[in-house]
């Protein structure tokens, strides 16, 4: 009978054959750091836990830091596509706001940058975004000094197209209607520089916040009171119009100039100090003027197509219900710069005033 002798395991290795191994790993590390390296064993026993406070990154030093963002095509993940948009988006900082009746306004605004990237490159150094607006952002600013920041914007960083967006609130001191108080209204304003194509868009966008009264309301109010002796009321509620004006370059289009235009458009703009009789003032105001939402789209897109400082244009209105638990909106636009076969899915979730 043949016997199939099975050649025995090894002992398992034991703590201490554990300890001796990396021992000699550690020898290995401290003698030979080439040899370790090429293992891939750092050299921990080197390195400093201390911030260095007098170190000096001279030109020299950085030239050897890494760039992976500047890497050759052959790191680039995914799909080898132009991305139309790469860049920052809300870096803030203090810009001194140009005003229709001169001087300056110093705000704090946020910021947009962003650029085209080619197909075949890795990435870009978001950095230089700011760089480049930083160092046109000390004088004066309004929508034409936001060209020489996308220009900057396309050799700094080597693409074909650029854009530029600022958000800020823009004060402006606004009357009571009867008291003759006065108080700070706030609008938020965006100013748009973008090139593709070779083709520039200087664009303003404003938020107006108005009341709206509905007109079936009213009647249906007035109905009661007339054909029953029934007090009712009819529903107004906050509403936001968004303009956004393409510049044609005739002349300067304020904001101010902006929002007295949606002001003689649609004048029951919500108050800021208000007394007894402006309260009173309001309510025969917005008696005066009641509006469906349609209507504001058309009374705004009106006023914007009478002024030749406006190109294309688009207006885009909510008005938060206090009848109905959902909003009644409208988007009204003119030309190719704003037309879109769909709507942003946040765009009317956006139109809230903060107050």
């Amino acid at each position: 009978m043949n016997m199939i002798v099975k050649p025995m395991a090894p002992d398992a290795p034991t703590i201490e054959d554990g300890e001796a191994a990396l021992e000699i790993l550690r020898r290995l590390r401290e003698t030979d750091p080439a040899a370790a390296a090429a293992l891939g064993l750092s050299s921990g026993a080197a390195l400093r836990r201390d911030y260095p406070e007098g170190f000096v990154a001279d030109e020299a030093y950085r030239a050897t830091l890494p760039d992976l963002q500047n890497g050759p095509a052959s790191l680039i993940k995914g799909a080898r596509a132009e991305i139309q948009h790469v860049g920052i988006s809300n870096f803030r900082l203090p810009l001194a706001i140009r005003a229709r009746e001169g001087g300056d306004k110093v705000l704090e605004a946020s910021v947009t940058g962003s650029v085209s990237l080619a197909a075949t490159k890795k990435g870009i150094n978001m950095s230089r975004i700011m760089r480049s607006f930083y160092a046109e952002a000390e004088a004066p600013f309004d929508i034409d000094a936001m060209a020489a920041i996308i220009d900057r914007y396309k050799r700094d960083l080597g693409s074909f197209d650029a854009r530029l967006a600022l958000r800020f609130r823009y004060p402006m001191l606004k009357e009571s209607l009867r008291s003759g108080l006065s108080g700070w209204q706030y609008y938020d304003v965006a100013l748009e520089t973008a090139e593709r194509n070779g083709e520039r868009l200087k664009a303003l966008h404003l938020d107006y916040v108005y009341a709206s009264t509905c007109p079936c309301s009213l009647e249906l109010s007035e109905h009661a009171r007339i054909s029953r002796g029934q007090i009712a009321t009819p529903h107004s509620q906050r509403s936001v119009a968004r303009i956004s004006a393409a510049l044609t370059g005739e002349g300067t289009l304020w904001i101010e100039d902006l929002v007295e235009m949606c002001r003689a458009a649609i004048p029951t703009e919500t108050q800021v100090m208000v007394k007894r009789e402006d309260e009173q003032a309001f309510a025969e105001l917005n008696g005066a003027n009641p509006i469906f939402v349609e209507d504001a789209a058309r009374l705004l897109a009106g006023a914007l197509e009478q002024d030749p400082r406006v190109g294309d244009f688009r207006v885009a209105a909510s008005h938060q219900e206090s009848l109905h638990s959902h909003d009644a909106v409208s988007v009204l636009s003119r030309g190719e710069a704003f037309a879109a076969p769909g709507v942003e899915p946040h765009l009317f979730e956006s139109l809230i005033h903060r107050g």
